[in-house]
């Protein structure tokens, strides 16, 4: 991955470009950078769009600045840094947070926003599901300063157990990604703030943009019924679920996400 910086507002933002053609925002999630991004979306995508990938204010190797963390804020370093990089007009894809922030930049900066892919996200506030109890006991546990033990902590309730009982090896792949650039504990706790802060029940009617909307059926950080709230609310959007995926359904089932946000981002 070639990383570049560029300055944006009060920060310096890290980001990472590939492929070719329209161009794809790629809106990374909760404490996350962009090399966590799995490889196989990456690859699958970058055959039909070129991608700007990068780390949010704050995480991986973008610095934190002097404004407040917040869902909107991050939405404005996204819209900053496509101006930066002369992007007039893009398709979003955010996952988790990713997909907060991508909700927020369509209703703040509609006209910058093609069409949206909202993965694995909620609207916050009152009209969200919170995590079930397997998922609350990781997420609340106080951080551990060793990274590799956070990130392993973290695997059972992004992956179901079937799944990761098929495939060993996502712990320490997934262990080394984190490990890359990891998120300071005050930062991932700023980061926690703003998404507490975070709603957009009343507002996602204005979301005028074709929007997809994915999910995995075992999500136990972000239930599905929360993406069933923003697939009814938006208007013409469209949903669909990953049956036996879980929060990291993005790596789990990559080349069919990528076929089916692809599919969508083409249709005519």
């Amino acid at each position: 991955m070639n990383l570049e910086r560029i300055r944006t507002g009060d920060i310096e933002m890290c980001y990472s470009r590939a492929g070719s053609g329209p161009p794809l925002v790629m809106l990374m999630g909760l404490t996350a950078n962009m090399d966590w991004w799995a490889p196989a979306l990456v690859d699958r995508l970058a055959c039909d769009f070129s991608l700007l990938m990068f780390d949010n204010r704050g995480a991986g190797r973008s610095s934190t600045g002097m404004r407040p963390f917040s869902v909107k804020q991050f939405a404005d370093d996204t819209a900053g840094l496509m101006r930066g990089l002369g992007i007039e007009r893009a398709h979003v894809i955010g996952v988790s947070m990713g997909g907060m922030i991508a909700q927020e930049l369509a209703l703040r900066w509609p006209g910058l926003v093609d069409r949206l892919v909202l993965c694995c996200t909620s609207c916050g506030g009152i009209h969200s599901t919170l995590p079930r109890f397997q998922a609350m006991k990781v997420l609340f546990r106080p951080r551990s300063d060793d990274v590799v033990e956070q990130a392993l902590r973290s695997v059972p309730v992004l992956f179901p157990e079937p799944w990761l009982t098929e495939h060993p090896e996502i712990r320490e792949q997934f262990a080394e990604s984190v490990s890359q650039a990891p998120i300071s504990r005050q930062n991932a706790q700023r980061q926690i703030r703003a998404v507490g802060r975070f709603n957009t029940y009343r507002r996602l009617p204005f979301i005028k943009q074709q929007t997809l909307v994915l999910c995995g059926l075992q999500d136990v950080i972000l239930p599905p019924e929360n993406s069933l709230v923003i697939a009814r609310r938006i208007p013409g959007a469209r949903l669909k679920v990953f049956e036996g995926a879980g929060h990291g359904f993005t790596s789990q089932c990559a080349e069919a996400v990528g076929d089916t946000a692809s599919r969508f981002l083409n249709a005519t």
